[in-house]
């Protein structure tokens, strides 16, 4: 049977919105602008801290309406109530997402499996914060009496990426001397590379694993348990230096690790979501746990914006219909996100996991093949360095890609004029994506610096930059950790509502098991024996042997 979600494109929103394209085709963006000189103040929205300009986009009010019924279509606000209600959002595996329980402040109640969910969250924050206090007044420290000067947290995917953007975001707010070090890949060298700068006897690992079986976390700490063993000569000492977070409290234990040192995660917490709860640990021992408790607040201050905020007003509803719109039509397949902070270098990293894993689907809830396209390629990096590398083809290739310009009105470290020019190359770049230059400009540029006509007729065509490439400009007065909270819950948000419109499950990631699965077929071969009754293809099989080979196996 079909359903309405599967007859999306039929939907009267969604024609009304392709004749919205239609008509804005050949409209540049710069005469949208020179005919309404209000436009920079309308398009503009304020929430949780943070301040989005959105006015550089190939918008009207007529596509911003547009936009906002196909939202209402799709039932938004019934779903976003389901969200923070508790719902079993994820569909595929029967479970809430309740990443935002994690971060309320405790003043409301939400019984999931007939247990209390906010209150587990407080006990855990509770055990998070004694912990934090004892290693940084030292009073819990190593098997020698000596306090820890650093932390290895190990582990993967969500479980590396939240917090490694956070404690370097979060750097001006250090409350110890702590050194975090993360372990996330496979690839022995980093996990070797990392133990050869650490003393075993000041050095605290946290394992950090939902299920305490993700191969590459739990083969590097394997690594890291035995370096420490060899080198203290007491393996009793692994249960106070070795802490983890997981839902698998038997393993942990079986691992070695005492149980007052294990603390909780939930089922109804994916792993990129789950920056909030005691996965970030090695964030609160860089920041202590007054800084983690702000960026919680920061996060709930979105949580509660994009629960209460008008549509048309709303940071993560307006961003997330902007996408709809470039992805699904202008052909857009890609979204480029630029930080001008040097602290939020590895917000693109972060947000590719949270973007591509919760909308790389191609079938609906429904299980029906996706008629339009879901989620496009996230990818960015800090500005300025992009400028002089990536940004020539976002002026003058031939894709359309969106943008997002991310900038704190205030430095940290205010130096020189840098922070102006860093803001000047910002606002520069947004508007050369918007203005472009026109042949005609090019000729004229040519023609004052003295070239002769026939060079200025073979170079102007070279010099002309199109223009009409969208971007918001998202800013905040001064990256702390209640607006960086913000930030990534407004991400969050972004990527659910954009869920909602396709009709996907942005909280499962079926497609992350099928590697790991035929890579644990593969690694007997590899290590053992090439003969396998394991159904394989050719490119495997040589593949196989050139390594077995060149390992002499």
């Amino acid at each position: 049977m079909t359903t309405p979600h599967t007859a999306l494109t039929s939907t009267p929103e969604w024609q009304r919105l392709t004749a919205c394209r239609e008509r804005l085709q050949s409209r540049p963006m710069k005469d949208l602008f020179e005919g309404d000189p209000e436009r920079a103040k309308r398009y503009f929205i304020d929430g949780a801290g943070l301040s989005l300009d959105f006015s550089r986009n190939r918008l009207t009010d007529d596509v911003l309406e547009a936009l906002m019924a196909l939202a209402r279509s799709r039932k938004l606000e019934d779903h976003r109530a389901a969200l923070f209600r508790g719902e079993k959002v994820n569909v595929t595996e029967g479970r809430p997402a309740l990443h935002t329980a994690l971060r309320n402040p405790g003043t409301e109640t939400i019984v999931i499996n007939g247990q209390d969910v906010i209150a587990e969250v407080s006990a855990t924050l509770a055990r998070m914060d004694t912990f934090v206090q004892e290693v940084l007044s030292q009073s819990r420290t190593g098997y020698t009496g000596k306090a820890f000067t650093d932390v290895v947290s190990i582990g993967i995917g969500g479980s590396f990426l939240g917090p490694k953007l956070v404690t370097e975001a979060l750097q001006p707010y250090r409350a110890s001397d702590l050194r975090c070090h993360y372990v996330a890949n496979i690839d022995g060298t980093e996990i070797c590379e990392t133990l050869a700068r650490v003393n075993p006897e000041t050095t605290l690992f946290l394992v950090q694993s939902k299920s305490f079986a993700t191969r590459e976390t739990l083969e590097n700490s394997k690594v890291a348990r035995e370096w420490f063993i060899e080198r203290s000569g007491n393996e009793q000492a692994v249960a106070s230096h070795f802490m983890a977070v997981t839902a698998n409290k038997a393993a942990a234990q079986k691992f070695g690790i005492d149980p007052g040192n294990v603390f909780p995660m939930w089922d109804w917490v994916g792993g990129r979501y789950s920056l909030w709860s005691a996965i970030g640990l090695p964030v609160a021992l860089m920041i202590g746990m007054n800084n983690f408790r702000a960026l919680l607040a920061g996060a709930h201050a979105m949580d509660t914006h994009f629960r209460d905020a008008p549509l048309e007003k709303n940071l993560p509803v307006v961003m997330a219909m902007l996408g709809i719109w470039y992805n699904n039509f202008w052909g857009a397949e890609t979204y480029a996100i630029l930080p001008y902070d040097h602290y939020l270098r590895s917000l693109p990293d972060h947000l590719q996991q949270l973007d591509m894993e919760s909308s790389g689907k191609r079938v609906t809830q429904h299980g029906e093949a996706l008629k339009y396209h879901s989620g496009p390629v996230i990818w960015g990096g800090v500005g300025a360095n992009g400028q002089h590398a990536y940004h020539q083809l976002i002026h003058q290739g031939t894709r359309l890609i969106p943008a997002d310009f991310i900038i704190p009105l205030q430095t940290h470290n205010p130096v020189a004029t840098h922070h102006a020019d860093l803001f000047a190359n910002c606002l520069g770049q947004s508007r050369a994506m918007m203005a472009g230059k026109t042949l005609e400009d090019a000729r004229a540029e040519l023609a004052s610096s003295g070239m002769t006509e026939k060079e200025i007729e073979r170079l102007a065509p070279h010099k002309v930059i199109l223009g009409n490439q969208p971007s918001n400009t998202l800013m905040m007065k001064k990256l702390t950790p209640e607006t960086l909270g913000a930030l990534i819950a407004l991400y969050e948000h972004r990527t659910f509502v954009q869920g909602v419109i396709w009709d996907i499950d942005s909280f499962d990631q079926w497609g992350v098991e099928l590697g790991k699965k035929l890579g644990e077929t593969i690694l007997p071969r590899l290590l053992e024996s090439d003969k396998t009754d394991e159904a394989s293809d050719s490119a495997t099989d040589n593949l196989i042997e050139l390594f077995r080979s060149a390992n002499r196996l």
